[in-house]
């Protein structure tokens, strides 16, 4: 059967959208008859002629984020195990979606299924929703008859990905709220009390303090250029991101961040936790190491560290032990090297592997807890110099007005 998207009028007069499985457009005409649904245009859901629902299909799968990723690796799991045919996995797992375009997409990965191919070929389908690592255990798992496990494994990997990511995202939501308070504070402050207050030295034929006049003259720069200044901020981000594209750039961007005294050693361990994590589960699922170690490089995120990956996999390949091959490179931490050349000695590498990523992961949560909590003090003590600067400012030809006056 396949996934056919559907447009129709109900009883009502309001249009309806949604995914339904036939054999053929006209079954799936009448199955909407039969519901009391007026059709108005059915498709197959990989060939929507509307090709804008095919893009918005492909736009989403782009963006299928962790937690998606990890509910629905978890269900098919837990169904796999259940011991449930694996259309009729597939086929649950898409009921069980509140959003049509997982729904859409798993119904298809379903019909390609239920057609005789292997689920790692129909998650071919979708490669930016099923990265090459996902689609790689799968494939080894259905080789292996052990696709149960291998689904667990991934759901253990998938769900601890968004735990990493959400602690990520906690940590640095305070930064964030306080930098834009702080901003949008001494923004006000500038543009519409400094100018008031300032006001009553106008007449005035005494000169001001350089403070103060420094402070007038940031309080009307703000005034006339603020809006421009936030523009040309937001097109200069955008310029970036946009060079960044470029690979060249991009790895000379990555070069210099790892230059940066201090935050190298957030990078390296970010990375090296992710590459250590994915080369252990695929190992464990099966997958040579030569295409594992391909696959893990390709999860790094720098372009730098994935190169030198890449270097690592070329001298494996010709020979080299895996410890030997990650020491001669100057980014793998010695601690990583050492635990992986004890695996290989003891024949226990991916276990090695997966204390290896877990150690890289606690060091770098304990350097972010540092670093967040050396940053918030130290906003604190800036906002408020800040802030006592600019009353200063407005305090200081105060005094010397009462000064005048004695």
């Amino acid at each position: 059967m396949t996934a056919f998207r559907y447009k129709a009028l109900n009883d009502e007069g309001k249009l309806v959208k949604g995914v339904l499985e036939g054999d053929s457009d006209r079954q799936v005409r009448g199955t909407l008859r039969q519901r009391h649904l007026r059709p108005v245009e059915v498709a197959e859901a990989t060939n929507v002629g509307g090709a804008g629902e095919g893009r918005r299909l492909r736009w989403f799968a782009k963006r299928l984020g962790t937690g998606d990723l990890a509910l629905l690796t978890r269900q098919l799991a837990t169904l796999v195990a259940s011991a449930l045919p694996l259309d009729e996995c597939l086929q649950a797992v898409a009921d069980q979606s509140r959003k049509p375009a997982i729904k859409s997409m798993m119904l298809q990965v379903r019909s390609k299924v239920a057609e005789g191919h292997t689920l790692a070929h129909a998650l071919n389908q979708f490669p930016q929703a099923f990265g090459e690592m996902y689609r790689a255990m799968v494939n080894a798992g259905e080789e292996a008859g052990q696709l149960a496990p291998v689904l667990e494994q991934l759901a253990h990997y998938t769900e601890t990905r968004q735990h990493t990511a959400q602690k990520l995202q906690m940590a640095l939501i305070y930064p964030f709220v306080l930098i834009a308070v702080a901003v949008a504070v001494v923004s006000a402050l500038m543009i519409f009390v400094v100018p008031e207050l300032v006001g009553i030295f106008a007449h005035s034929k005494k000169a001001l303090p350089p403070l103060t006049v420094g402070l007038i003259w940031v309080s009307d720069f703000m005034r006339a250029y603020a809006l421009y200044c936030l523009l040309l901020l937001v097109a200069g981000v955008m310029l970036f991101r946009r060079l960044l594209q470029h690979p060249g750039r991009r790895k000379r961007w990555h070069q210099f961040l790892l230059r940066v005294p201090g935050l190298r050693r957030v990078l390296v361990a970010m990375d090296s936790a992710r590459f250590a994590s994915t080369l252990s589960i695929l190992m464990a699922s099966g997958v040579p190491l030569i295409h594992a170690l391909r696959i893990a490089g390709a999860v790094m995120t720098n372009l730098v560290l994935r190169e030198a990956s890449a270097t690592v996999s070329v001298a494996v390949q010709e020979g080299a032990s895996l410890s030997r091959a990650l020491s001669q490179e100057t980014f793998f931490p010695p601690m990583m090297v050492h635990m992986v050349a004890s695996g290989e000695a003891s024949g226990d590498l991916e276990t090695m592997l997966e204390r290896s990523a877990l150690n890289q992961e606690r060091e770098l949560e304990m350097t972010l807890g540092t670093i967040m909590g050396l940053f918030e003090p130290a906003m604190v003590v800036f906002m408020g110099g800040l802030v006592l600067t600019i009353v200063l400012a407005i305090l200081l030809p105060i005094f010397d007005l009462n000064t005048m006056v004695r």
